[in-house]
C-alpha cells in the first residue's frame, strides 16, 4: 500500500510541476505579446501623424519623411476612414474584389470593437480653440501578423508538449506492463516447477501410507489436500499461456471452490448460494477462475474477521453472466475501489496485495471479461461483481 500510495504522490508532483510550467510559460509570453502590442500602437501612433501631416500639407511642404514613414509599414494592417465612417484607404490587407467594401466594413467594426482606433483631427494642433473640431480621420488598425503568431504560438508549443508527455507515459507505462508480465510469468512458471518434484514425492508417501494403514480416513484427506497443490502447481503453469476458455457451468465452478473453502476455515463462515433455477453456462478456464473465486472469498474471510456471510449470486441475460460475491465485512473507502487491484496494494500486515491484482488480470485477459466493486460501505461489506462472455 505504501508503494502504491508512494507512486500517486510521484504523479500529482508531476502534474503539479507541469502545471507551474504551463502557467510560466502563459504568463511571459503574456507579457511579451503585451510589450509588443504596446510597441506596435506607438508605431501606429507616428504612423497616423505622418497621415495627418500628409493631409495638411501644401505643395511647398517636404514630405520625404513622411511618405517614408506611411510606406515604411509593412507588416501592420490599416483603414483609413472619414468622419462619416467611408473607407478612404488601407494597406496590408488582402480579399478578394468581389468583397471588398464589405469585408473593410466588417473588418473596420472588429478592429474598433478591440479599440486598436486613433481619431486625427486634420486642423493645426497650433489651433487650440479648434483643436477638436471640423474634419478627422480615424484610423484602424490590427495586431500585425508576427505578433498574432507570438500570441498563439505558447499555446501550439503547450499542446506539443502535451502530447509528447501523453506518448512519453504512455510508451513508459507500456514498458513497465510488459516488464511486469515478464516477471509474473516467470514468477508462476518457476512455482510451478518447484513445487512439482515435492508434490510427486508426497503422491508416493500417500500410496505407501494407503497400503499400510488402509482404513485410516485422514490418509485420503491428505490425498485431496496433495490433489489440491497440483491444482495450484497447473494454475500457476498456465499464468502467461493462453487457456482456451470452453463453455463450463457456473455453478459446478462455484460448488467446488465452496465446497473446499468451507472444510478450511471457520465454522462461523456462512457461505449463501444465490443461483439460477436453470445454471448458467459461461466461457471460462476453470481452474483460472476458480482461483479467482478464491481470491475473492479469502479476502471477504479476512475483511470479516473469520466471522459473517459470504453471498456468492448468478444472474444472466441473452450475451452476458454476472457474479456478484458479497461480505459482511469491513467495506472499501469509494476513493480506494480502483486502488484495490493495483500489484502491492493490501490492509494486511503480512500481505503482497497481490490477491486482486491477479484475479483482475485472470477476468480481464485470459477471460475478457470485468471484475470491479459494485458496492461497498463501511463497516457493512463490500460486493464484487464479475462479469462473463456467454
Amino acid at each position: 500500500m505504501q508503494f502504491v500510495d508512494r507512486i500517486k504522490q510521484v504523479k500529482i508532483v508531476l502534474v503539479i510541476v507541469a502545471i507551474a510550467i504551463a502557467i510560466l510559460s502563459l504568463v511571459v509570453s503574456h507579457i511579451l505579446v503585451k510589450d509588443l502590442s504596446a510597441e506596435e500602437r506607438h508605431k501606429m501612433e507616428v504612423w497616423s501623424e505622418a497621415m495627418r501631416t500628409f493631409n495638411n500639407a501644401n505643395e511647398d511642404a517636404d514630405l520625404t519623411l513622411v511618405l517614408k514613414v506611411l510606406n515604411g509599414n509593412n507588416t501592420i494592417p490599416v483603414i483609413v476612414t472619414d468622419k462619416e465612417g467611408r473607407v478612404q484607404s488601407y494597406r496590408n490587407i488582402s480579399f478578394s474584389p468581389s468583397d471588398k467594401e464589405k469585408h473593410l466594413k466588417a473588418l473596420v467594426e472588429r478592429f474598433g470593437y478591440r479599440n486598436h482606433k486613433i481619431r486625427i483631427y486634420l486642423r493645426s494642433q497650433s489651433d487650440k480653440s479648434n483643436a477638436t473640431k471640423g474634419d478627422y480621420i480615424e484610423i484602424y488598425y490590427d495586431d500585425s501578423l508576427m505578433l498574432k503568431r507570438l500570441a498563439t504560438y505558447p499555446y501550439v508549443q503547450l499542446g506539443v508538449v502535451m502530447v509528447f508527455v501523453v506518448i512519453a507515459i504512455f510508451a513508459i507505462l507500456s514498458s513497465k506492463k510488459a516488464e511486469q508480465n515478464k516477471v509474473w510469468v516467470g514468477l508462476s512458471k518457476e512455482t510451478a516447477h518447484q513445487l512439482g518434484t515435492p508434490i510427486s514425492s508426497l503422491m508416493a508417501w500417500v500410496e505407501i501410507l494407503k497400503e499400510r494403514y488402509a482404513q485410516d480416513e485422514l490418509i485420503s484427506e491428505m490425498g485431496n489436500d496433495i490433489n489440491r497443490l497440483q491444482l495450484i502447481a497447473e494454475r500457476f503453469s498456465k499464468i502467461g499461456s493462453m487457456p482456451e476458455p470452453q463453455a463450463c457451468e457456473l455453478n459446478s465452478v462455484l460448488d467446488n471452490v465452496i465446497d473446499y473453502l468451507s472444510k478450511r476455515c471457520s465454522g462461523k463462515i456462512i457461505f449463501v448460494r444465490d443461483y439460477l433455477t436453470t445454471p448458467a453456462t459461461a466461457k471460462l478456464n476453470p481452474s483460472l477462475f476458480e482461483w479467482v473465486v478464491e481470491n475473492l472469498c479469502k479476502n471477504a474471510i479476512d475483511s470479516m474477521g473469520g466471522r459473517g456471510k459470504i453471498t456468492i449470486s448468478v444472474k444472466d441475460n441473452d450475451t452476458k453472466v454476472y457474479l456478484d460475491i458479497a461480505d459482511t465485512g469491513k467495506g472499501i473507502p469509494k476513493s480506494k475501489y480502483r486502488t484495490v487491484f493495483l500489484p502491492g496494494y493490501t490492509t494486511k500486515k503480512r500481505g503482497w496485495g497481490l490477491g486482486l491484482s491477479l484475479a483482475k488480470r485472470i477476468v480481464e485477459e485470459y477471460h475478457h471479461g470485468k471484475i470491479f466493486v459494485r458496492y461497498s460501505e463501511l463497516n457493512k461489506g463490500t460486493t464484487f461483481r464479475i462479469e462473463l462472455k456467454k
